[in-house]
């Protein structure tokens, strides 16, 4: 009886061990948007120091969480307009036999534009809504599905260098993937997250809202209207304008972008004054953990449930 007692209470720890829930912090994304608009950074800009020292950082960061290289190392290299260049590409394989062969990738780029003109005496462009906050959320993410081991397709996080030079890095992994028949589900990007919207009815937008079911599927997913259009965001056609084209451009599925910064609520797009300290950290936070379970239902559903919808 008494080794039977100590059975079930050994089920019942694991079992809670199991299902705990894990909470993304506003700490854990300004700790990642701190660093990476660090003036020491110099802006980020594909081809500099640091951009290596952010790259670097990204690497340390997958280590930590125990998420593998997708190839022999985390970099994915590159020329762009004859620099060395890199994604960071970490992969957690699915735990089902079969979906495992599908693949999900989550991905912001990491670069900016280096400098801008000086506000004072600051002309370092550290871009910290462009892009250290869609960095800081993947790596929350990534943080997230290494520690919880339930997805049952593979994952494929991608941090994406010289995409201020026009998508440089995301075309070449689209390419390079696409070459090797990967077997691609859907591709979320994010990008400029870190200021919220005060005058709409969702969190976030969808870029490309109209041509696949991904923000009807999100909002099925977590029960609410997390994710909207935004008019502004068709007038700029910023759905050609971020990493996920590449990968629409390549694979015809839906590769779109969640933002919450359409240019009308922020008013330091590629500017010196795009500091850390100007995001909103409790929206980023709540941001990314209301936007979890649907990827992990993306990562879960038996059959891929988003798909494009037909086009005129």
């Amino acid at each position: 009886m008494k080794n039977l007692l100590i059975l079930l209470s050994l089920i019942f720890v694991v079992g809670c061990k199991s299902s705990k829930t894990i909470i993304i912090t506003s700490d854990q994304v300004k700790d990642t948007v701190t660093f990476l608009t660090s003036d020491d950074l110099m802006g980020r800009n594909t081809g500099s120091k640091g951009i290596t020292q952010a790259a670097s950082f990204i690497e340390n960061k997958f280590k930590t969480y125990g998420i593998k290289p997708y190839f022999e190392t985390y970099r994915d290299n590159f020329k762009a307009k004859e620099l060395d260049a890199y994604n960071i590409v970490g992969f957690i394989e699915g735990i089902d036999s079969k979906l495992k062969d599908e693949v999900v990738i989550i991905g912001a780029h990491y670069d900016h534009i280096g400098f801008a003109k000086a506000v004072g005496n600051d002309s370092i462009a550290n871009g910290a809504n462009d892009n250290a906050a869609g960095t800081s959320a993947v790596l929350a993410m990534a943080n997230y599905f290494a520690e919880k081991k339930n997805n049952k397709r593979s994952i494929m996080f991608v941090l994406f260098s010289a995409e201020e030079l026009g998508l440089l890095g995301s075309g070449h992994l689209a390419k390079r993937l696409k070459d090797q028949d990967v077997n691609l589900y859907t591709m979320v990007n994010f990008e400029m997250i870190g200021v919220p919207f005060t005058d709409r009815d969702y969190v976030a937008f969808l870029s490309g809202y109209d041509l696949s079911n991904m923000a009807t599927k999100i909002n099925d997913y977590v029960g609410s209207n997390l994710i909207g259009s935004s008019e502004i965001a068709k007038k700029y056609n910023l759905f050609k304008q971020s990493d996920n084209y590449a990968f629409y451009r390549e694979f015809g599925l839906p590769c779109q972008t969640i933002s919450s910064c359409d240019l009308s609520n922020y008013d330091y797009y590629h500017h010196a004054d795009d500091e850390a300290d100007k995001l909103d950290y409790n929206h980023m936070a709540s941001l990314i953990n209301k936007v979890i379970p649907a990827l992990e239902k993306m990562c879960n559903t038996p059959t891929k449930e988003i798909v494009m919808y037909e086009q005129d």
